[in-house]
């Protein structure tokens, strides 16, 4: 006993304090150590309880919007420009060779008139047959007035809300009839987010578990592009339950999903109809993040 306690007697002062400072630098770093994995155990902990014990319900819904088919008319505006930069197109532009063939075969002709014209010019096509370039016109003439284009506006199409094939020149957005309480209302089709997915995840199975809809959608990211809160009436409030917060998610048709069945509960309508159908609260959050008519 006594020379063990020699030793540490032996010892100078200063490598006493050193060999205390090492030990405590260690257990400070251990207990860092530990006290920030607790911390952060507690934390998650916190989050996951807070994330059960929400007084608000979250939702998820899909803005599917579909893509204009064909060009949009021009406005006055831009078909006075259309005709300016034709037209200057037209004074700029050189003779092509259609128009040199034209101006050949008439003075082909005009010769021909004028008794200046020499048969040895067609001796080499005595055996092929001479097409004029007026002659073509003639033809091509013809074909086009045989065409006739797809109608741009078709009235009975254009009015049925269920068909995808209305409004071809326009942005069209989904609606789908849904329940609400006590009340069915048309809303972007949404559903409540359950634990252990994403929001987006939420999104694609509110887009998903449609009626009679085997859509083909794009989405366009991984955030929400907007959000919608809604309180309950306090009649209906409760400690658990106050409200929903609704979280949109963009998305669109793809070019090769095949045309929807027309169903009651969905339809497709455009940006300047979502008032008709949707609460002013509502279009409001919804009108934020559409572009396009």
């Amino acid at each position: 006993m006594a020379a063990p306690c020699g030793r540490m007697a032996s010892r100078s002062l200063l490598q006493f304090m050193s060999c205390f400072n090492r030990t405590a630098v260690g257990n400070t770093g251990l207990r860092q150590f530990l006290s920030t994995s607790a911390c952060r155990a507690t934390l998650q902990t916190k989050v996951v309880t807070e994330r059960v014990n929400s007084p608000w319900t979250l939702m998820a819904a899909v803005c599917l919007q579909r893509l204009p088919i064909i060009s949009a008319d021009f406005s006055p505006i831009e078909q006075d420009f259309k005709q300016l930069i034709q037209q200057l197109e037209f004074e700029k532009s050189l003779l092509s060779d259609h128009e040199l063939r034209l101006l050949e075969d008439a003075e082909r002709m005009s010769r021909k008139q004028a008794d200046d014209y020499e048969s040895d010019e067609e001796d080499g096509r005595r055996d092929q047959e001479i097409v004029l370039a007026q002659d073509l016109e003639d033809s091509w003439e013809q074909k086009m007035k045989n065409f006739q284009p797809e109608e741009r506006v078709r009235a009975d199409v254009d009015k049925d809300l269920t068909s995808l094939e209305r409004c071809l020149d326009k942005t069209l957005l989904l609606l789908a009839e849904q329940q609400v309480g006590a009340e069915k209302l048309w809303l972007l089709p949404q559903t409540q987010w359950q634990e252990g997915e994403t929001l987006r995840q939420t999104a694609e199975r509110a887009l998903a578990s449609l009626p009679a809809a085997a859509f083909k959608a794009t989405f366009l990211g991984n955030a929400p592009c907007g959000v919608y809160k809604y309180k309950l009436p306090k009649a209906a409030r409760t400690e658990s339950t106050v409200g929903t917060k609704v979280f949109f998610f963009k998305a669109v048709l793809s070019d090769s999903a095949p045309p929807a069945a027309p169903h009651a509960s969905l339809m497709w309508v455009k940006k300047n109809e979502l008032q008709r159908y949707l609460k002013p609260a509502y279009t409001m959050k919804v009108e934020r993040f559409i572009t396009g008519q």
